[in-house]
């Protein structure tokens, strides 16, 4: 900034200064009814901005928890699903290896026939028990934010 600029912005306050205190607005007593009314409207706004604080505070920590609670979930779920992968794919691998040392064509089918109910079996029960846990993962990351939306309707209602 240059000087000029400084020295006019000093003048220009000096001479806001000089024209506010010379012709004040004369002292103006506000009615008590009028003071009254303003002071419970700022302690109502203060209660409403508290209550509202309080709150806002609640549903926070209702969503970390349920963050954390789903990530842990999630983590058990991809576990539970990686611990099904490996099986499956240990399995294709043994059944591949007795495929290969089948000395006739009905031995064969007698292990792909073997091997594919045993298979079904195994995916069934993965499936459900994925399904199972998918269906806890989903019930306990809600229930943060459901035990909150509980507490703050039951002290409105």
């Amino acid at each position: 900034m240059n000087d000029t600029f400084i020295k006019a912005y000093q003048d220009q306050v000096e001479a806001a200064k000089k024209a506010f205190s010379g012709h004040a607005i004369p002292g103006m007593e506000v009615p008590p009814a009028v003071r009254e009314i303003a002071e419970k409207g700022l302690a109502t706004c203060r209660e409403n901005y508290a209550k509202l604080k309080d709150t806002a505070e609640q549903v926070n920590a209702a969503l970390e928890d349920t963050y954390t609670t789903a990530s842990k979930g999630v983590a058990q779920y991809n576990a539970k699903l990686l611990e099904a992968l490996q099986s499956n794919v240990n399995s294709s691998f043994d059944y591949f290896n007795s495929l290969l040392a089948a000395k006739t064509v009905t031995e064969a089918v007698e292990l792909s026939t073997g091997h594919a109910r045993k298979q079904f079996e195994v995916l069934t029960g993965q499936a459900k028990d994925l399904s199972a846990l998918a269906q806890k993962v989903a019930a306990d990351s809600s229930e943060p934010l459901k035990s909150s939306v509980e507490k703050t309707i039951r002290p409105a209602a």
